[in-house]
């Protein structure tokens, strides 16, 4: 093989601190945003965001580079400095520390997208798939 060829999937989901609805409708696009911007900083391409008010789930493709903690680390980071010093300077805004994170298949990609896309629908009528919330 002539160069390097790398095709990675990552599922990522964390919550806010103490699962507070913290992600309120005013700044969810903020965020989104500013997740988007930090995962194509690090060489990643977004798949989807989305997520509830005390929860996100990103899904990116990633470079062979980057470890899965590095990323996550580094998109909480930013996102919650953005909010905590720019956006409501004045608010309590914080991540939990922990996080989960699943590789996903080429062949899983829709599958993945749709769930996080539709993460609202998936709470209200209760149609979550266990292993992907934390």
């Amino acid at each position: 093989m002539p160069r390097n060829f790398t095709q990675l999937y990552l599922h990522s989901v964390w919550a806010t601190w103490d699962r507070l609805p913290l992600v309120t409708v005013d700044i969810q696009d903020i965020i989104y945003a500013a997740i988007a911007k930090q995962c194509r900083d690090l060489g990643c391409t977004v798949i989807a965001i989305g997520g509830i008010t005390n929860h996100i789930h990103l899904f990116t493709s990633f470079p062979p580079n980057l470890t899965i903690s590095e990323l996550i680390g580094k998109v909480k980071g930013s996102s919650s400095h953005l909010i905590t010093h720019q956006i409501k300077p004045d608010s309590f805004f914080k991540w939990q520390g922990a996080y989960g994170a699943f590789t996903v298949s080429h062949t899983g990609i829709e599958r993945v997208k749709n769930y996080i896309e539709n993460q609202a629908i998936h709470h209200k009528q209760e149609t979550l798939i266990s292993e992907w919330e934390i």
